[in-house]
């Protein structure tokens, strides 16, 4: 038997309400899957993307798009 106590407050989002939510295409969003930078569990032949690895993901690009950081191509 699974434990599924970690799960209780688990929420997951479609791919178009990632893309709404980060205000890109869903083909972005696929794309972020597919490439292994957003994380996703697949549901038949749907994707869903936890909430909280949205938020983490948002916040990694925000910091690495503030002002002085710089990137390897700098």
């Amino acid at each position: 038997m699974v434990d599924l106590k970690g799960f209780e407050d688990a929420h997951y989002l479609t791919v178009a309400e990632v893309a709404l939510a980060m205000r890109v295409s869903k083909m972005t969003v696929y794309r972020l899957v597919h490439a292994g930078e957003l994380p996703a569990v697949r549901f038949g032949r749907s994707y869903r993307v936890p909430a909280q690895a949205v938020k983490e993901y948002l916040i990694a690009e925000q910091h690495s798009a503030a002002p002085g950081h710089r990137t390897a191509s700098d």
